[in-house]
């Protein structure tokens, strides 16, 4: 047996675990416990507290400490070596925020064994629920802020990413303004990838730079709070922000609650935590510039990496630092895989096979015909009025429609990520349309590179298990190298390689012009 890293993933709807054996380069465990199931005491539906207000989404803090109690209690239960695991990171889901009364420091300090981490962290909290990513009712606060940060563009530039109902930082300030006294108890905030990382090491953990960009509030150049940013937010903020640091940094050994219930590694490094997202690139194996993954999801997201910090004036992508170094960054088109299936129900299509079989039956550029399928409102390009537009389309032919739904999700992506100022060399894709051959080859021909399907299990969990790592090795001078310690992890799917036709990337080259005329008229009507 090699070395093992321990990666963890807090997400909505479920904590997960992975160990590698770095040196064996596989992973020897996993395990998900999902929220709903395995807490039902905490009433939560997909990981989410019911509230009256629609556009209200919180979760309990208590829930994801004890979901990390049971977690522990499984693993020992299954015989995982915790006894030889030498260093634990994690992801948490974005953007959530947890309140910390004055007793946290102490409490995290003195964890008693005996007890759950529920029953340890009585009063600890200065606000019993936490508003997670979810949340989109702070669109009156996102204006403040943003209009004292001079606007979009001004806000992008300072903080990667424009105002966002879910970002941390609206989430502060609505806080401030509706429970001014909670807020005044509260001597430290945390996300939620940075309380879990506080029990583990039993103190207070830094906010990483992938998760703490995630708030509207820090530095994206510079990688510190910024000043003008903490103070549309809310006041004497600076105070109760913890440090920044890189992920993966050393915070300490970890807590002896794990070690003494639980049999952890004595000598095992608490690491820092980063969010979600930030884990996945590494999941993916996303670390050099250039690098791009696509997730043919329910919404469709498109990962990038960057050298250089650019960001979107147009504030529709964000920016967040890199776990391994440099820039990741994130644009999310809601209609993914929703408007493809609307599509396929529209033309009563029986499969995904029949659907690539009439797309690869149409040429490519469709002969200019051109939907926009906004069955819902669209975060990228923002349209805030649902509908399909089609131009010179024939609504009559499926064939016609099939491809045209993917082409316009293709070169919507190469349209709005143009702002990166990077060619990807290659793209990887994951997600259910990755199956399909027709619709990948639509993908690279659009954007011109080599495609490739990875398939990879807990891509969050695995990118903070290599997070821990990379930490250890850099913690005891090891001087390591990405390349080595992905190498094994992130392997594409044999045989799934498509390279573009150099013919249809010069008809997409053109087309690209077009489409992003079709959709500048669209949003001018609206």
């Amino acid at each position: 047996m090699g070395k093992l890293f321990l990666g963890l993933d807090s997400s909505t709807q479920s904590l997960s675990a992975v160990v590698i054996d770095l040196d064996a380069h596989k992973v020897i465990y996993e395990k998900s416990l999902n929220f709903d199931e395995a807490l039902p005491q905490f009433k939560t539906k997909h990981g989410v507290l019911p509230n009256r207000d629609a556009l209200v989404k919180h979760s309990s803090p208590l829930l994801w400490a004890a979901a990390l109690d049971l977690l522990f209690a499984q693993m020992k239960k299954d015989k995982v070596a915790l006894g030889k695991i030498i260093a634990v990171s994690g992801s948490g889901q974005q953007h959530g925020s947890v309140y910390l009364t004055e007793k946290a420091t102490e409490t995290l300090a003195t964890l008693d064994p005996k007890k759950s981490l529920v029953e340890n962290l009585d009063g600890v909290l200065a606000r019993k629920t936490s508003p997670i990513w979810m949340d989109s009712s702070t669109t009156k606060e996102c204006a403040e802020i943003r209009k004292k940060l001079g606007g979009i563009k001004f806000t992008a530039s300072r903080t990667g990413s424009d105002t966002f109902e879910r970002f941390t930082g609206p989430q502060i300030r609505k806080f401030y303004k509706t429970e001014p006294k909670a807020y005044e108890k509260t001597t430290s905030i945390a996300l939620v990838s940075s309380f879990m990382a506080s029990l583990l090491a039993g103190k207070i953990a830094p906010i990483d730079f992938g998760d703490g960009a995630g708030m509207n509030l820090m530095d994206i150049r510079r990688k510190n709070w910024n000043h003008d940013a903490l103070k549309a937010t809310a006041p004497s903020l600076v105070k109760k922000l913890p440090l920044l640091a890189p992920s993966g940094h050393v915070i300490g050994p970890v807590s002896a609650y794990f070690v003494t219930k639980y049999g952890l590694n004595p000598e095992a490094l608490a690491t820092t935590w980063t969010g979600d997202n930030p884990a996945s690139v590494i999941g993916l194996g996303l670390i050099k510039p250039g690098q791009v993954a696509i997730s043919l999801g329910t919404s469709d997201t498109f990962f990038g990496t960057m050298a250089d910090c650019h960001t979107d004036e147009n504030g529709e992508g964000h920016v967040f630092g890199s776990p391994t170094g440099g820039y990741m960054t994130l644009i999310c088109f809601k209609n993914g895989s929703l408007a493809r299936e609307k599509i396929r129900e529209q033309y009563k299509i029986s499969d995904w096979k029949k659907f690539g079989e009439l797309v690869a039956s149409t040429p490519p550029g469709n002969n200019d015909g051109v939907i926009l399928p906004w069955f819902e409102t669209e975060i990228v390009p923002r349209s805030n009025k649902a509908g399909v537009r089609r131009f010179n389309l024939d609504e009559k032919n499926a064939a016609a429609n099939c491809r045209a739904v993917f082409e316009a999700q293709m070169l919507s992506m190469r349209l709005h990520s143009q702002w990166m100022q990077v060619a990807p060399e290659k793209i990887l894709v994951t997600g259910g349309a990755s199956n399909d051959r027709a619709l990948l080859q639509v993908l690279a021909d659009v954007m011109n590179c080599r495609v490739e399907r990875i398939e990879v299990s807990k891509s969050a969990a695995l990118g903070a298990a290599l997070q821990a790592a990379h930490g250890w090795l850099t913690a005891t001078n090891k001087n390591p190298k990405w390349e080595k310690i992905i190498a094994g992890f992130t392997k594409p799917v044999p045989g799934s390689e498509i390279q573009p036709d150099k013919k249809a990337a010069k008809i997409y080259d053109k087309m690209v012009e077009r489409y992003a005329a079709c959709e500048s008229d669209a949003l001018d009507v609206i």
